[in-house]
């Protein structure tokens, strides 16, 4: 594992929408599995399989898509630099209350899906600074300057944070008597993306016959409330899909339905791309 991120470029850039797949990382360092007390499976079971491959198109229809190496199992870019676990990582003083650092779910993480443990015993703090200097830092490096050449190309700029979510996620919508939804669009209830625009994104996968959600269970975590500044003309919304509809989640292999959905996604990001280019028409009338 050598790059930080993959980085795919479109022939000519016409839209202000930047992709960022931060969870699809599936490069694992042989000295982090030989150390984890955990099967292939069980660790890959954090990542967003194959969302990256979903949402290959963008370049090929205008905009850039950025996507992680590193699996979030080993370093996780959508928490915050500083989100150390003191119960995983030595020397790191517990401080207020954080609910992704209780559960174990910092920057690096301690646990991957139902809780179970990674590894046995700590880290020591410098590994874990290595970590984030070699993976977390380049990858939000590059995503700020990818918004900030959209910004300054188009006058905005529009993150679509990719993701997916266990089915299993969504039982306790399902319960509360709720339709369980294919997609969560998460904009921190309003913080992160002016309303229009996920109005815009929810029509784009309603009119491809998905059942759509808003920011329940899923709002958005550290890029979405970081990148998202709508008083600046930079919105941030992450779209969560149910992995159920491509992929064997407990192999983690694609299912026979993820060439057809993956030529779904291609068609939504057509019409996501567009949402760019509309609001740069409105801009300029």
């Amino acid at each position: 594992m050598t790059d930080p991120y993959k980085l795919a470029l479109p022939a000519h850039r016409d839209t202000s929408v930047v992709y960022s797949s931060p969870h699809s990382g599936r490069d694992y360092p042989w000295s982090f599995v030989k150390t984890a007390q955990l099967g292939e499976r069980a660790l890959r079971s954090s990542e967003d399989a194959f969302i990256d491959l979903l949402f290959s198109d963008a370049p090929r229809q205008g905009a850039p898509l950025l996507a992680a190496t590193a699996p979030r199992a080993y370093l996780d870019p959508n928490r915050a630099a500083d989100e150390l676990d003191p119960a995983l990582i030595e020397g790191v003083e517990r401080r207020s209350h954080n609910p992704r650092i209780a559960s174990g779910l910092g920057v690096v993480p301690r646990v991957v899906s139902n809780g179970r443990v990674i590894r046995s015993g700590k880290i020591s703090k410098l590994e874990a600074k290595r970590r984030i200097e070699k993976f977390w830092h380049p990858y939000h490096a590059r995503l700020q300057s990818l918004l900030g050449e959209s910004h300054k190309m188009f006058g905005e700029a529009i993150l679509v944070d990719c993701h997916s979510m266990p089915h299993e996620a969504l039982d306790n919508v399902a319960r509360n008597g709720r339709i369980r939804p294919d997609i969560v669009l998460g904009d921190r209830f309003g913080a992160s993306a002016r309303s229009d625009i996920l109005d815009r994104l929810e029509e784009v996968f309603s009119r491809s016959g998905l059942k759509v959600a808003r920011n329940t269970p899923f709002a958005g975590a550290f890029i979405t409330q970081h990148y998202g500044s709508p008083s600046r003309g930079q919105h941030a919304i992450q779209i969560e899909i149910n992995r159920s509809l491509y992929m064997h989640e407990r192999e983690v292999k694609p299912n026979r339905n993820f060439d057809t959905f993956r030529s779904l996604i291609s068609r939504a990001i057509a019409d996501i791309n567009d949402i760019g280019r509309k609001d740069l028409r409105l801009a300029a009338e």
